[in-house]
């Protein structure tokens, strides 16, 4: 069941997607060479607590893998998202780093997600993220009132296959606020279903708040169960990236919250 905010609530939305919006420029600043992972998990908590939120991610039960232990994923190169953020995960001139946040913040919840790179990449993953991060502004674009959630997957699928990436179908964008994951889930591919080829999904209405997350890989779209045991890593071992948005539907247009 979809579940409609009101205007108040997307506003308190705004407003702690605007602290998670500082809280992830924080944490992309501090990624360099010779870092742990485990220093960024406790610059999160931080910084979370620092503007009066609490962490989203920490203890959120996953299903058959349990709690999630901390309050960020740290997913780098090959491990596409939900990547611990161990203390002997050290960050390696060239690495792509992705960051994913959640935070509570006046009883509802807002996710984001970017991916920065470690000291100087290469141009082919600096081109991972260009497209990764501009699939999310088309995504984002055609995410309107008249349209349905899969119109935001196609475009998405379109622009990052002429790029010659994959887009990761096994993991999707979903709705957000009153619980971390709530209807709908929000492909970034297209159709939603291979059964039912004709079918887009629910129609965007006035009240949706949806996080929608472009995973895209350089080489295969396949994933795996990383080393860790909570991150999904790419089959091929090819490098990913992955960037976030939280949006608010309204009569208006659509909002982006986590900016």
């Amino acid at each position: 069941m979809i579940i409609y905010k009101t205007p108040a609530e997307i506003e308190i939305m705004r407003q702690g997607g605007q602290k998670l919006a500082i809280i992830l420029k924080k944490l992309g600043s501090l990624v360099k060479p010779g870092l742990s992972a485990e220093t960024l998990e406790l610059a999160a908590h931080q910084e979370i607590t620092k503007t009066g939120a609490k962490a989203a991610f920490l203890n959120y039960q996953t299903g058959f893998l349990g709690k999630y232990p901390a309050a960020l994923c740290v997913s780098v190169n090959e491990e596409v998202v939900h990547g611990l953020p161990a203390k002997n995960k050290i960050f390696q001139k060239g690495d792509l780093v992705g960051l994913d946040c959640g935070i509570w913040y006046g009883g509802l919840c807002v996710d984001a997600a970017i991916t920065v790179g470690c000291g100087e990449i290469s141009p082919e993953a600096q081109k991972l993220i260009n497209v990764t991060r501009e699939a999310l502004r088309i995504g984002i674009s055609r995410c309107r009132l008249g349209n349905c959630i899969g119109d935001i997957g196609e475009a998405i699928q379109k622009y990052v296959e002429a790029q010659n990436f994959s887009v990761i179908r096994s993991l999707v964008g979903h709705g957000v606020g009153r619980q971390v994951h709530e209807d709908p889930s929000v492909p970034n591919f297209f159709p939603i279903d291979e059964t039912r080829p004709k079918n887009r999904g629910a129609k965007i209405k006035d009240g949706m708040t949806l996080a929608i997350e472009p995973m895209v890989a350089a080489g295969s779209a396949r994933v795996k169960r990383g080393r860790d045991g909570y991150a999904a890593a790419t089959q091929d071992k090819s490098w990913s990236a992955h960037f976030e948005h939280t949006v608010a539907v309204t009569k208006t247009g659509t909002l982006i919250l986590t900016q």
